[in-house]
């Protein structure tokens, strides 16, 4: 495997951009603090052809977590809707850079498609380069989708709790945040980390455009970390979202996505019922 097999480049965008078989997802999400709304940026301007992908609505809404990965039937439908199908090629940005289209990524991963691609930089850099954008929301068709969960993908609180010294917990939150030292942006979400987890802040996999680190660069960061890449893990975050940066990286490094704790710190830090580490590991 290679990079090629997880991201693209703008150039490599540009040059594919009214192929038949490819189609583009605007999946921007934002934090609160971040004061940004992904869905009136996007209707303001975004990539030719994109279709917003809402992590927020493609979700299970019967629960109070943000964001938790539906149903695979629930998906298929969504994606059915938005007019992606079968035997497609699926490009993701995001308007941060790389922030949440590592998640709409592993979404997909999570539900057995394997033709998707994150695009290296999001729309700052396509957009940095002068290439083109508009505001018009684009005509689909329904396609046939067909979704198969891989389990092996997505962890919970209880394969948190069983976890053995050979699966390492990779947190990619802010260090400030993991040490517990900075507040938490979800009211009610203690500060800390899961006892014996590792620290790896997602940024520390990027450049400052948005792009992946050299593939030595990524390696050196997790073994900083006190992380080996191609032993298992299980990462987190503060919803499940940066934490698909860390399953990416994995999978650009070792040819496999690590598994991601879907319910996260919102989850964890929420319950007084689950053990919380304070400070460096």
């Amino acid at each position: 495997m290679s990079r090629e097999d997880y991201l693209v480049s703008t150039d490599w965008l540009a040059e594919h951009l009214t192929a038949p078989d490819v189609v583009i997802l605007d999946g921007s999400w934002y934090l609160p603090q971040m004061t940004r709304n992904a869905r009136s940026e996007y209707d303001e301007a975004h990539i030719p052809g994109a279709v917003f992908f809402d992590i927020d609505d493609i979700a299970d809404l019967d629960t109070k977590l943000p964001h938790m990965l539906p149903r695979p039937e629930a998906f298929s439908s969504k994606m059915r809707a938005m007019g992606i199908g079968d035997g497609q090629r699926i490009i993701v940005y995001d308007g941060h850079g790389l922030f949440s289209a590592a998640r709409v990524w592993w979404m997909f991963q999570v539900m057995g498609v394997e033709d998707v691609r994150v695009l290296e930089g999001g729309l700052p850099k396509w957009i940095r380069e002068g290439r083109p954008i508009d505001d018009e929301q684009p005509r689909r068709v329904e396609r046939h989708f067909t979704a198969r969960r891989q389990a092996g993908l997505v962890a919970d609180t209880s394969d948190i709790k069983s976890c053995n010294g050979r699966t390492q917990i990779v947190d990619a939150r802010p260090a400030g945040r993991f040490a517990g030292r900075d507040p938490e942006p979800r009211p009610g979400v203690r500060g800390g980390h899961i006892p014996g987890s590792y620290n790896l802040p997602h940024e520390d996999l990027l450049n400052a455009d948005g792009t992946f680190k050299a593939d030595g660069e990524m390696r050196a960061a997790f073994e900083k970390a006190g992380i080996d890449p191609s032993a298992p893990i299980i990462a987190l975050c503060g919803s499940g979202v940066t934490a698909a940066v860390v399953s990416l990286a994995a999978a650009i490094l070792t040819g496999k996505p690590s598994c991601v704790y879907d319910g996260s710190w919102a989850e964890w830090g929420g319950s007084d019922a689950l053990p919380v580490e304070t400070g460096n590991r």
